[in-house]
């Protein structure tokens, strides 16, 4: 799956065991992968290259994924930019929240790994037919 390397995700999480498993899976399927640890070490990373794709956790100390998010559709690097949540916030009123704030789709902790690379590869799929 070396075309994936054309791929270039952006795992945002405050958990290195999380970060380390969504590197480790994702790697192994052919993308690209930049971590961030938190919400400001993101923020250089999309400063340096825009990602294809943003894998994001909520629940991070000092800027939440939500207060992230909403930044980085301010931003015209990454207005456009496909972002999943990878939360274990799943109540409905958070899911839609996140939904409405640009969030294109929502994978529940602890991660089922298969989904989750459905989700990425079809999301992929979608962007490069835009």
């Amino acid at each position: 799956m070396d075309e994936n390397r054309d791929y270039k995700i952006l795992v945002v999480d405050d958990s290195t065991t999380n970060v380390v498993l969504l590197e480790a899976i994702l790697d192994e399927k052919g993308y690209k992968i930049e971590t961030a640890l938190n919400a400001k070490e993101a923020y250089n990373l999309i400063e340096r290259e825009t990602p294809d794709l943003i894998l994001l956790d909520l629940l991070m100390p000092k800027i939440s994924g939500f207060d992230f998010l909403e930044e980085i559709r301010k931003n015209q690097k990454t207005r456009n930019t496909p972002v999943i949540v990878v939360s274990a916030l799943t109540d409905e009123e958070n899911v839609e929240k996140i939904m409405q704030m640009g969030a294109i789709d929502f994978v529940k902790k602890p991660i089922d790994l298969q989904y989750l690379v459905e989700r990425v590869e079809s999301i992929l799929q979608k962007v490069t037919r835009i």
